[in-house]
């Protein structure tokens, strides 16, 4: 077991620091702006679009009044605490950048620090002369940059909608990022793998969101005893633009505080590439006799969690569909964007296609989380003994291609059934539209497979392009961006269902592009060396 080549001290245990935290910087100087950018945007662009959606007293007294009875919109997006433009962006986006800010803080975390480890790198940095906590210590400085960053440019952006609650937005949001950043810390400690780490921490970043509702959808003034056990109810809580409770931040801050500290005692009490919770050895033979069972069995967890997320939000999505009708009621403005989003139908299959379309765009996040991790398999050096065997390149790869492309098909299959069943109306139609998504969702799967055959160095912009991709679609119509600004996404070309008509000429050609991309990236993987 490698030793470290310092003294305990508290100088020495951070040894190195400024020089990780350099590197670790340079690694993410794409990921991180990218993920600032969509974030930033995001919450940007919502006072011009709720100026317009809700522009004079009368609409936001009658928003408020809504949102007091509908409980399966508070759900989604919390309560209403004011009428002012600022009040209304903190409502309608601030959850959702706090979870942005979170999953950005710890994919940070763990990618410098439990994947360093699985990868063997942090051996070789290890042999110099660094502390025994300046991997983590680095790895919690550039969540705090990104989040600094992004908490400067949003107090910036809405400053002119009032100093102070602009101040508190940013405060939050970046708060929200830094304690999943520590609590990413410690699950890093406790596990072997980096991806179960990512896995165990987004999961509980879902369980927030959950109790987060439930609660918000129980009372209107967010004062419930589950709005107040998750980390986005603080959030809420803190009420920017709305008589700022600023004691909230001291949460905040206190939990950061602890799990830090809790972060820093584990590191300081294992070996390097140990946990404290070791994997349990599974069979070497039987149903890991294939690359394609040994690919089942590294993404089974992944493909269970997001099945039931998916599920999950079918039915929440399905469930508030005749609200979100009384709430947009006759606002022209809310139905041209659901229109734009949804297709020019009724209001309800509107909204409904809008929904299948958000979907739709998440599902393409997994779809290139699970193509790249081929990509981790080949950097990390664990396919070089798969491949050592009577294993091809091709058939290596076919086990994790099946699962991603398969997977989506499946989430895309258990959100329309989830659909169906909370809005309790015939399944046929909302099912169809569901897997009308997926072409759409192949070609960034495709692109993903192309980037990593031909470019491996430059995998993970598959990322950026999914991003951009999720910005224009959720953004896109609420600006009222140009139509060929939609049109640069798959899912712009997608005919519009339930409600619009069947195009099956769309629907023929991206899946065509998306055959093209997949047999590219395999032909470049297959003529290429392979990378460590």
């Amino acid at each position: 077991m490698t030793t470290f080549a310092v003294r305990p001290g508290s100088s020495r245990q951070l040894a190195g620091t400024g020089t990780l935290l350099r590197f670790a910087l340079r690694r993410d100087r794409l990921m991180i702006p990218v993920w600032i950018a969509v974030n930033s945007l995001m919450v940007l662009s919502m006072p011009g679009t709720l100026e317009g959606l809700y522009g004079t007293p009368a609409e936001r007294a009658d928003l408020i009044r809504q949102m007091e009875t509908n409980s399966s919109l508070r759900a989604m997006v919390g309560p209403v605490f004011g009428d002012s433009l600022g009040a209304l962006t903190a409502w309608r986006a601030g959850v959702y950048a706090g979870a942005l800010a979170a999953v950005m803080s710890l994919l940070v975390v763990v990618r410098h620090t439990r994947d360093e480890e699985e990868s063997g790198r942090q051996e070789l940095v290890a042999s110099g002369m660094v502390g025994r906590r300046a991997s983590l210590t680095a790895a919690l400085l550039a969540a705090a940059v990104a989040n600094g960053v992004l908490a400067l440019l949003l107090t910036a952006g809405l400053a002119g909608q009032g100093t102070t609650g602009a101040l508190a937005l940013g405060l939050g949001i970046a708060g929200v990022g830094m304690l999943f950043a520590t609590m990413a810390a410690i699950v890093a400690q406790l596990t072997e793998s980096a991806r179960l780490a990512r896995g165990l921490t987004a999961a509980v970043l879902g369980a927030a969101f959950v109790l987060r509702a439930a609660g918000d959808s129980a009372t209107d003034d967010g004062s419930s005893v589950l709005t107040w056990v998750s980390p986005l109810g603080w959030l809420e809580n803190l009420r920017p633009y709305a008589d700022e409770r600023w004691w909230v931040l001291t949460l905040l801050d206190g939990a950061i505080l602890v799990q830090g500290a809790v972060a820093y005692g584990l590191a300081g009490r294992r070996d390097l590439g140990m946990s404290f919770l070791p994997t349990r050895p599974g069979p070497a033979t039987g149903r890991l006799g294939s690359a394609g069972a040994l690919a089942w069995r590294l993404q089974r967890g992944s493909v269970l969690g997001w099945s039931i997320g998916f599920l999950v939000a079918g039915v929440v999505y399905g469930g508030m569909t005749e609200g979100a009708a009384d709430l947009v009621g006759d606002n022209e403005n809310a139905r041209r964007i659901f229109e734009r989003m949804g297709g020019r139908s009724g209001l309800t299959d509107a909204f409904l296609a809008s929904m299948v379309g958000m979907l739709g765009l998440v599902a393409a996040l997994y779809i290139v989380a699970s193509v790249l991790r081929l990509h981790g398999e080949e950097t990390s050096g664990r396919s070089e003994p798969v491949l050592a065997n009577a294993v091809g390149r091709l058939r290596w790869a076919a086990g994790h291609l099946v699962i991603a492309f398969g997977g989506s098909a499946l989430i895309m299959l258990l959100a329309g059934l989830g659909l169906a069943a909370g809005y309790g109306k015939e399944t046929g139609p909302v099912l169809g539209a569901c897997l009308v998504q997926l072409p759409a969702v192949w070609v960034i799967g495709g692109l993903a497979v192309l980037l990593h055959g031909l470019l491996p160095r430059a995998a993970a912009a598959a990322w950026g392009v999914a991003g951009a991709v999720l910005l224009i679609g959720w953004v896109g119509p609420a600006l009222d961006v140009p139509q060929a600004v939609l049109d640069v996404s798959p899912f712009g070309h997608l005919p519009k269902l339930p409600g619009g008509s069947m195009e099956w000429g769309p629907v023929v050609v991206l899946t065509g592009l998306a055959v093209v991309l997949v047999t590219g990236g395999l032909a470049g993987l297959c003529r290429r060396d392979m990378t460590t």
